[in-house]
């Protein structure tokens, strides 16, 4: 139910009044004590089940995770209105100046005609944007991002400047190398080079996916969710035959575990 005194609001309007209530006296004591630094860890934490939701193809789901999501910059807005630093409506007008600006060819005369182009040209503007700030090509890429997704941002930057691969198979060629040099660290059994030479043969692979448009970082994930509903089955079925993990043979496993790929195939196996 809506509270009565903002029912007439819109939504947006709405959420904001509720949050300033729950930040002021007499209102919620945990939302009172938040600060733009304890609530780092939920922003991520709401993005991830902002991806989940997309992944389990339920609207309704998705409709509600956003929700959680879109709260955390709500949050942090009211914590920056009241030390009068910027509220919603600047992080709104600054989106919206930033979208016209880097979008010349449809705000403006510039003509852009594939979305590679569009990418390009957004760089070079945010360039402009940030004159001496960004001195790197490099530079801009958050430094808490997750590893793979890190270094696909970091190649692709390389990259808009020349610094690349002409081929696949360049990369591919790339790829078995540091295979090699991996395998040469096992041998020598140094656990050094072996972290650094892993290192090396995950870049390289994140390369790879690169040139074949495909996000690793994503492709990752997605391995992980069919390795666990892969694990599950296995698990279901010995503990339907009263069994444990602990007391069968992993021929046995790998038996329930190719049954969990098959089923997978058929569209039987929900990861």
């Amino acid at each position: 139910m809506k509270n009565p005194g903002i029912q007439d609001e819109n939504a947006f309007e709405r959420i904001m009044s509720i949050m300033r209530k729950l930040r002021a006296p007499g209102g919620c004591p945990w939302d009172a004590e938040q600060t733009h630094e304890s609530l780092k860890r939920h922003l991520i934490e709401e993005a991830y089940e902002v991806i989940e939701a997309i992944d389990t193809g339920s609207d309704k789901l998705l409709k509600e995770e956003l929700g959680d999501l879109l709260l955390q910059p709500v949050f942090h807005a009211v914590i920056a209105e009241e030390r009068d630093a910027f509220d919603m409506n600047d992080v709104l007008e600054a989106l919206a100046d930033k979208l016209v600006r880097r979008h010349p060819h449809v705000f403006g005369d510039q003509v852009i005609t594939s979305s590679a182009a569009q990418v390009a040209n957004w760089e070079l503007i945010k360039k402009e944007e940030k004159g001496d700030e960004r001195r790197s090509a490099l530079s801009g890429i958050p430094p808490h991002l997750p590893a793979l997704l890190k270094a696909q941002k970091i190649t692709e930057k390389a990259s808009r400047v020349g610094f690349d691969w002409e081929d696949v198979e360049q990369v591919m060629a790339k790829v078995m190398e540091e295979l090699n040099e991996f395998k040469e660290a096992m041998a020598n059994e140094s656990q050094e080079r072996m972290e650094a030479e892993l290192g090396d043969l995950l870049f390289a692979i994140v390369n790879l996916g690169r040139f074949l448009s495909i996000d690793t970082e994503e492709a990752l994930r997605k391995t992980i969710s069919r390795f666990q509903a892969r694990f599950s089955h296995v698990e279901e079925r010995l503990h339907a035959s009263g069994r444990h993990l602990k007391d069968v043979r992993l021929s046995e496993m790998e038996e329930f575990w190719l049954e969990a790929k098959i089923m997978e195939n058929a569209g039987e196996l929900r990861s």
